[in-house]
C-alpha cells in the first residue's frame, strides 16, 4: 500500500520560508510528483510539479518563490517556499501518478496517491 507522509507546515508570517516534505511507503513509480493545495473555501489548485526527469512546473502565483524538488531516498519530495504570502496558505497534499506523461500543476485531478494534506498559515 502507498502511502504518503507530509511534513514541514506551520504557521508562519508574511515574507518568510518554509520547506516541506513528503515521505512515501510502498512500492510505487514516481512518473510524476507534485503538491496541490486547498485554501479555505477554494478549490483545489496544482502548484507545482516535476517529472521522472526532473522537469518542473509551477502555478503562476508561486513562479519564483516556490522550488519544487526530488530525490531517490525515503523522502523524494520537497516544497521550498520563499516570500510566502497569506494567500499561500491552504492545506498542502503531496500526489503523484505512476505512469509516464505530460506533467504539470493542472493536472492534478491524474494523482492517484494522496498524502493527507499539511497545513500552511501565513499571516500577514
Amino acid at each position: 500500500r502507498v502511502q504518503w507522509v507530509e511534513s514541514g507546515g506551520g504557521e508562519v508570517q508574511a515574507g518568510v520560508s518554509l520547506k516541506l516534505s513528503c515521505a512515501v511507503s510502498g512500492y510505487t513509480r514516481l512518473w510524476c510528483m507534485g503538491w496541490p493545495r486547498q485554501a479555505p473555501g477554494e478549490e483545489r489548485e496544482g502548484v507545482a510539479t516535476v517529472d521522472s526527469d526532473g522537469m518542473s512546473r509551477y502555478e503562476d502565483s508561486v513562479k519564483g518563490r516556490f522550488t519544487i524538488s526530488r530525490d531517490s531516498a525515503e523522502n523524494p519530495l520537497y516544497l521550498q517556499m520563499n516570500s510566502l504570502k497569506p494567500e499561500d496558505s491552504g492545506i498542502y497534499y503531496c500526489a503523484h501518478r505512476p505512469w509516464p506523461g505530460y506533467c504539470s500543476p493542472d493536472q492534478d485531478r491524474e494523482f492517484s496517491y494522496w498524502g493527507q494534506g499539511i497545513q500552511v498559515t501565513v499571516s500577514s
